[in-house]
């Protein structure tokens, strides 16, 4: 039996993926310390729940604590680790760049030393399409140049992937990181937008939308993000950036209209300027990821919306 440490495990993509390798017969070990970012209630609920499944075990810890890291990989001995932790949001870090800095790129090098110092070479790290920029090329292609992020966030994910290349150079780690696009799904995380959006619909209550409502993201599912991580645990070897994306996008607008379709309500919209950090377009690649490890999604977003609110009770 395969024995795996997820970061952040209690989040919304490391719960989702947690349950997917239990049902698949991994031994998972989760990490995560539940911070304050936003309600510790919603983590702690997940984590029990995956708690009540045999082969998971679930730690209280932070990734910046290498004390802690070395005690755990001593004891736990995982064979790959599945870096899902950081300080998220790029409106946020904007705010907090510091924090986002010691959190991401410091966590993600005590990390990589603790792996280093226990013998552990397989790495898969969650990095994120906002390293892209205002990339004026689109599809979004892993050979694109990602010199110029325009958040802290996205700065410090294009960090962690330096961080990643010079570990596998050095050391021979096997790293694959991730390009996640705009994961949505059951359980995401309460200020995200779709998630926020159809509560709030649903509640009668005003959403915000922010510029004049083109802007276009690529929504991924994260039942077809799990997919795509799992597909990289399988293929990981060597140093690879791939794209997780759905390939498909979506204006601002026109996903606020499929939401109201699929909760059969409508909403109160007020209109705010386009805020700094934000992105005019993400639209992923994935022709990489479908070559090198049979990525295929299989959620367009109104297939992705009607289970979405429906797993949640919503509709």
């Amino acid at each position: 039996m395969k024995k795996v440490l997820i970061t952040g495990a209690a989040g919304f993509i490391g719960s989702n993926l947690a349950a997917r390798m239990l049902l698949e017969g991994f031994r998972v070990t989760g990490l995560d310390n539940f911070d304050q970012f936003y309600d510790p209630r919603i983590k702690r609920k997940a984590a029990e729940k995956l708690a009540a499944v045999p082969g998971f075990r679930m730690i209280e810890g932070d990734i910046r604590d290498s004390e802690l890291l070395d005690d755990l990989f001593s004891n736990e001995k995982p064979d790959l680790v599945i870096h899902l932790a950081a300080r998220a949001g790029v409106r946020p870090s904007i705010a907090d760049p510091q924090l986002y800095y010691d959190v991401n790129v410091t966590g993600t090098l005590t990390l990589l030393e603790a792996m280093r110092k226990a013998g552990i070479r397989e790495l898969l790290f969650a990095s994120s399409s906002s390293v892209y920029g205002n990339n004026e090329k689109v599809p979004f292609c892993e050979n694109d140049p990602v010199d110029n992020p325009i958040s802290p966030y996205a700065a410090t994910k294009k960090a962690g992937e330096l961080l990643c290349y010079t570990y596998h150079h050095l050391h021979q780690f096997n790293i694959f990181c991730l390009r996640f696009f705009t994961v949505y799904g059951p359980g995401q995380r309460p200020e995200m937008a779709i998630q926020q959006f159809g509560r709030k619909i649903m509640n009668g209550e005003p959403i915000t939308l922010f510029g004049d409502g083109k802007t276009r993201r690529d929504y991924t599912f994260v039942d077809d993000i799990t997919a795509g991580i799992m597909a990289a645990s399988d293929k990981l070897k060597g140093y690879e950036i791939l794209n997780l994306g759905n390939s498909d996008t979506i204006s601002l607008i026109d996903l606020v209209h499929n939401i109201e379709e699929t909760l059969g309500k409508k909403a109160i919209i007020e209109w705010q300027p386009m805020q700094p950090g934000d992105v005019d377009i993400t639209f992923a690649d994935i022709s990489k990821a479908g070559l090198l490890l049979g990525y295929h999604p299989g959620y367009p977003v109104d297939k992705g919306l009607k289970k979405m609110f429906t797993d949640q009770g919503m509709c």
